[in-house]
């Protein structure tokens, strides 16, 4: 029997994001955001769904944090939704709203929770995406103003900071790939806006810095690990290529503060640029504190001519799956984390989401969620193992504390610790919520606890 022992004074915690599990949307001067517009767009959401109400978490942040307590978790990182501080992006702010976050700020330090504070988590004021979005650079303004008032009102309470949530999805899977808000499909204005965020993030790395804010801050991408279909050279470049988009494109230049060339070489010669403006790169390649990690599942790729600007395809190998249908492959977790300190050195790396989507129904007051609790097992193992390898992780966020709005599928995909019933909200703990609460007290767990 193995025992998996975690570093003392790790720290355990859980997610969310506000447009997920907020609801409120009009409630106390909030504005709307590209996902209110997005979301009441006939076809865009699964089953017509939207935020409006998702788990009245902005009414009910008290029962919320009770279950944190009881949880036992030390950290909980949650989103600011700009469109409650500034209803218009920029303007008049909202003191209704900021008064919200500082109450809940202060409710998770009553409970003994160190808050860890996203900025963008994907709900842009629709005032701004009006003229552009992230597409037109005044955006870049607008967001530094805003993440001013932000630190001004919370700075000393909340010491984590985050920049932006997944900016692939921002850029690529909103931008290219349409699937998100605004939902356009058009690689130039996608790498537009990736350009366009990292510079936010330079220029709010260095507003924190200079406003001598206490805490440290950084940037939380998406991760996959990318697994070449066969040894052929042109497969491994087809795997070389989605490594660099998804992953490399937004920590190269925060930590080298140039873009992967072989990938910009490539995008130039199909006729894409990056609108690089004099200073850009130096803005963006501010020293940073914490890298966050979100991390969920792996690709299989190979060659395919044609087949998109990448040309490549993905690789159905059947593998397990969750209910999301994405592939599970732990190692690709271990592996992740030790190719950013290979390539990027020793940066301290919080988890900022880890989890599963399985769904599983309330039965005589219980749910019984074995499937992510053997998820979470198998990828903390190999968290595990990268700590041992010498990987400098400080702590683990699951995702996600709760059921919530799950973007362009609605309600159908539950990643949560927590059951919600989204016809009268009550929320009821998971199996997986109680190995987890075992795990967070002890500070680790062994081969065979449960299973």
């Amino acid at each position: 029997m193995t025992i998996y022992q975690f570093p003392k004074g790790f720290k355990w915690g859980t997610a969310t994001a506000s447009y997920q599990v907020e609801g409120a949307y009009n409630q106390d001067g909030r504005g709307m955001s590209i996902w209110d517009s997005f979301s009441k767009t006939p076809g865009k959401v699964l089953n017509g769904d939207n935020g409006d109400i998702a788990c009245d978490s902005y009414n009910r942040y008290e029962e919320d944090i009770a279950l944190m307590k009881k949880l036992g978790i030390t950290s909980y990182r949650f989103s600011i939704a700009w469109p409650r501080v500034y209803p218009e992006g920029t303007g008049l702010e909202n003191k209704k709203g900021l008064d919200y976050y500082e109450k809940f700020v202060d409710k998770l330090l009553e409970n003994g929770i160190e808050p860890m504070c996203t900025l963008y988590h994907w709900d842009l004021p629709q005032a701004l995406q009006d003229n552009g979005g992230w597409t037109n650079r005044e955006t870049i303004d607008a967001y530094v103003h805003y993440t001013e008032t932000v630190f001004k009102r919370l700075s000393g309470k909340v010491k984590n900071w985050l920049t932006f949530n997944e900016p692939w999805c921002v850029a690529f899977l909103s931008h290219e790939l349409g699937h998100h808000a605004p939902g356009w499909t058009d690689l130039q204005a996608a790498l537009d806006v990736a350009h366009h965020l990292l510079v936010a993030h330079g220029r709010t790395v260095k507003l924190f810095r200079e406003l001598g804010c206490e805490g440290q801050i950084g940037i939380a991408p998406n991760t996959e690990w990318q697994i070449p279909y066969s040894n052929k050279e042109e497969d491994l470049a087809a795997t070389r290529r989605r490594h660099m988009y998804l992953n490399m494109w937004f920590t190269d230049p925060v930590f080298k503060g140039e873009y992967p060339q072989e990938l910009l070489s490539y995008y130039r010669d199909k006729g894409y640029n990056v609108p690089v403006q004099p200073g850009d790169m130096e803005i963006i390649a501010q020293p940073t504190d914490i890298l966050g990690i979100n991390y969920y599942s792996s690709t299989v790729i190979r060659s395919a001519p044609g087949n998109g600007v990448l040309e490549l395809d993905y690789v159905d190998v059947e593998m397990e799956k969750t209910d999301f249908g994405w592939n599970i492959y732990p190692e690709g977790f271990f592996n992740v984390l030790t190719w950013v300190k290979e390539e990027y050195g020793d940066i301290p790396i919080v988890i900022t989401e880890n989890g599963a989507c399985y769904e599983a129904e309330k039965k005589d007051g219980r749910v019984d969620d074995r499937k992510r609790t053997l998820y979470l097992r198998k990828h903390l193992i190999q968290l595990h193992r990268a700590i041992e390898s010498g990987v400098n992780i400080k702590g683990y966020m699951c995702w996600s504390m709760m059921d919530n709005f799950e973007w362009a599928f609605g309600y159908t995909k539950p990643f949560g610790l927590v059951h919600i019933d989204f016809k009268t909200l009550e929320r009821t703990p998971k199996d997986s919520f109680y190995w987890y609460q075992g795990l967070v007290k002890k500070g680790w767990f062994e081969s065979k606890d449960v299973f």
